[in-house]
């Protein structure tokens, strides 16, 4: 097995030295460290951008030679192309609108054209290397489009994708004006993960509303296959930082920093530039803090390390300005000879001074505005051990899902910010103590290895499902094996579900009306002696009979309420008056729910919700189901949720009641019921394990076969009917020459003209 690890960035980046020659270091960030210390058992390959723009093809070879080493393969990108891909369609209009900066959001056409073509690049240079059995897992936001790409090109190939940012509510990503192309690229994988539910749930509901997918919990049927999605926190090495002061480094690293700090109270914060980590929030919270609590003047010290990051970017420099300003103007307000408030480093430090500081620090301030994860709140309690601190945490981040023994903060609100730095640092030691081997204790387990490791087995898990759809998935071998067995049959049974699967669906039902080659193929079909055909529906009577009851067909409506053979209806039921309990909550859910209606039937009564908002129809189905249940229960009523709909019928009849009465009527050599939605299972399991079932749409586990949307059943049908093939119809055509050659002579000896 290779697993091939794509992002952004290598792991490793690429400099160019003065003297012209490359210099390869350790890339900063979070994803890079994370990922460069997977624990996993297959051969890992990684391919990135290596972090310098070459053009020569010297370059590129000796870049290339250097890197493939280590399995590092670089994507070569110009400066044009980086420039409007990265800092221009990726930090510039999908890192504030993920962040909810919709202001600082930027559109531009080129922007989006470069973003397209990078992510088209990093295709081609995948499909270079990569094998259809291989593993490719795609990293975060600046390759949303990639999955659906690599899809397109290998069908089969196993496609993950992790998004290590804030997903956003669908209220705001619906702004965004390419979001189906991004949508659908995403789900060209088989499994896409976020960090928390809350970006989980924020994509289902795009997904549903911008592409009008179902999810089935947490899957969605794409095709012949699934697309599953999860929440994965993302964690760290743990043992890594655990242990870190063992190292001989870190400990002269902790001497320094106490003598640098000396006996003051520590508060460390550290970030990457930029608007989203709520770095002016935390110095106008400090400032309160030393305005309000003159006591501590002196005792307290905040280092604030920011990393450089787009700081040539207006909206950041702009930012990297304002820092600058708060910060001189709380050292100007409050330093003296021997104290400095706050101590500014803009530069990132060495993994042993940056440890040092987090065992060092009393208090670590981690109030980003809004964060996908924060791993720095995890290094900090990590690092700790038994050397007491606290940590104050933004509830914005999604390491507050798991670290509830922080002193969570809204990171908008100053307040909390000066108030939480003085419980902090009125908090007893022991009180410290615990709060960190609680949150210890959650970090020791939910290491970064985990979460690969989770990521990993749930990946699989789909992969081997959709492997077990692609089986039921009707073949050209499938089909032929079909239409021998059909050929060879000399009394069939034809089972057909009408909306859905002879059908599609439509918005308003009255405008599901037969097309005339749907007419003409059931025609072909009942033309055939042998044939026995029914269309098994929840559909009344009374539509059925005036779309198709011209034709020699048989039905079962109201999913068996009614049936009709040989041209005469039947009741299966006694006459019904629905209750009026019943009705009025059914009339209050169509009132509370716009565009949903309700169908009126002799023996089912059916609350549609299809062109309701997708998130309130489902709400309102389940608070419907609820509601009515005690007046179900006590009425002897069923209560179906069926596809965007909900019925309530007698549980006598089903339609797999209606197939009971037919097998025990006749019997069959052949047996073919095709059908989309859950009521039809009840049809799958009465019927023989011999029989031919055909479930159209989400895969069934009842049925033996599986067509993936209602736009293959008539094809289907068509080439299961074909002329010249069926027993019956070559039967028909023989009698019909020989009478016509009968008629033909009867016709001369008349006429007498031989």
């Amino acid at each position: 097995m290779r697993l091939f690890i794509i992002s952004n960035r290598l792991p490793v980046k690429v400099t160019r030295s003065s003297d012209g020659k490359f210099v390869f270091s350790r890339s900063e960030g979070g994803l890079a460290t994370g990922l460069k210390s997977l624990d996993v058992d297959c051969e890992k390959h990684w391919i990135g951008w290596p972090g310098v723009c070459v053009e020569q093809k010297t370059e590129k070879d000796d870049i290339c030679s250097q890197l493939e080493k280590n399995n590092y393969h670089p994507v070569f990108l110009s400066d044009r192309q980086y420039e409007n891909y990265y800092e221009g369609y990726s930090n510039s209009t999908l890192w504030p609108l993920c962040h909810y900066f919709f202001a600082y959001t930027l559109y531009k056409k080129n922007f989006w054209e470069s973003y397209r073509e990078v992510n088209a690049v990093f295709c081609e240079e995948i499909s270079r290397i990569v094998e259809p059995n291989d593993w490719v897992w795609v990293q975060d936001y600046q390759l949303m489009l990639l999955p659906g790409m690599l899809r397109e090109k290998f069908p089969n190939l196993h496609i993950g994708y992790f998004h290590h940012i804030p997903f956003p509510s669908h209220e705001l990503f619906r702004i965004l004006p390419e979001r189906v192309e991004i949508l659908n690229g995403l789900l060209g994988a088989d499994f896409v993960a976020f960090h928390i539910h809350d970006y989980m749930r924020h994509f289902i509901s795009a997904t549903e509303r911008v592409l009008h997918k179902n999810f089935n919990l947490d899957e969605v049927q794409m095709n012949d296959r699934v697309t599953r999605v999860d929440a994965l926190p993302m964690g760290i090495n743990y043992d890594l930082y655990h242990n870190v002061i063992a190292d001989n480094k870190v400990h002269h690293a902790v001497e320094k920093t106490r003598v640098l700090f000396g006996d003051h109270k520590l508060i460390i914060s550290v970030d990457r530039l930029d608007y989203s980590k709520g770095i002016l929030h935390r110095l106008y919270g400090f400032a309160s803090f030393l305005k309000n609590h003159p006591e501590y003047h002196g005792k307290v010290t905040l280092a604030m390390v920011i990393v450089p990051s787009r700081d040539h970017v207006g909206s950041y420099a702009e930012l990297k300005t304002k820092i600058d300003e708060e910060i001189g103007s709380i050292n100007g307000t409050y330093s003296t000879m021997n104290w400095t408030p706050v101590c500014y480093f803009y530069h990132g430090f060495s993994f042993e001074e940056l440890v040092a500081m987090y065992y060092v620090a009393d208090i670590a301030l981690v109030t980003p505005l809004r964060d996908g994860m924060n791993l720095v709140a995890k290094e900090y309690v990590a690092t700790k051990q038994d050397n007491p601190g606290v940590l104050i945490l933004s509830e914005m981040a999604g390491a507050s899902v798991e670290l509830s023994d922080a002193l969570l903060i809204n990171p908008n609100d100053t307040d909390q910010i000066e108030q939480a730095i003085c419980r902090a640092l009125k908090m007893p030691l022991e009180e410290q103590r615990e709060r960190l081997q609680r949150m210890q204790a959650i970090l020791s387990v939910q290491t970064v290895n985990k979460w690969a490791a989770d990521f990993m087995r749930e990946w699989r898990q789909t992969a081997e499902k959709n492997k077990r759809l692609q089986k039921k998935k009707i073949s050209a071998q499938d089909q032929n094996e079909i239409k021998t067995l059909y050929d060879q049959a000399k009394k069939r049974l034809i089972l057909l579900d009408y909306d859905g699967t002879l059908t599609a669906f439509k918005n308003h039902p009255e405008d599901a009306v037969p097309t005339p080659a749907l007419r003409d193929l059931l025609q072909r079909f009942c033309s055939d002696s042998r044939n026995h055909v029914t269309i098994n529906s929840g559909r009344d009577h009374y539509t059925l009979e005036k779309w198709l009851g011209d034709l020699p067909l048989s039905f079962a409506a109201e999913h068996g309420a009614f049936y009709k053979e040989k041209g005469a209806w039947h009741k299966n039921i006694g006459n019904r008056e629905w209750d009026s309990e019943l009705l009025f909550i059914l009339n209050l859910f169509v009132s509370k729910t716009p565009y949903s209606h309700l169908e009126t039937k002799e023996a089912a009564l059916a609350w549609h919700y299809r062109e309701s908002d997708a998130w309130l129809g489902e709400l309102r189905a389940q608070q419907l189901t609820k509601a009515i249940m005690p007046v179900c229960l006590k009425k002897g009523l069923q209560i179906m949720q069926g596809n965007k709909v909900v019925e309530i019928k007698s549980p006598e009849c089903t339609k797999g009641s209606e197939v009971a009465r037919l097998l025990l009527a006749s019997r069959y050599d052949f047996i073919l019921a095709m059908g989309d939605d859950t009521t039809d299972e009840d049809m799958f399991r009465a019927l023989p394990v011999s029989a031919i079932t055909v479930k159209v749409g989400i895969v069934s586990e009842k049925a033996k076969y599986n067509l993936s949307s209602q736009e293959e059943v008539l094809p289907f049908l068509e080439k299961l009917s074909g002329e010249g093939v069926s027993y019956g119809t070559t039967s028909k055509s023989i009698k019909s020459q020989l009478k016509a050659t009968v008629d033909f002579f009867k016709g001369l000896w008349t006429n007498k003209k031989w």
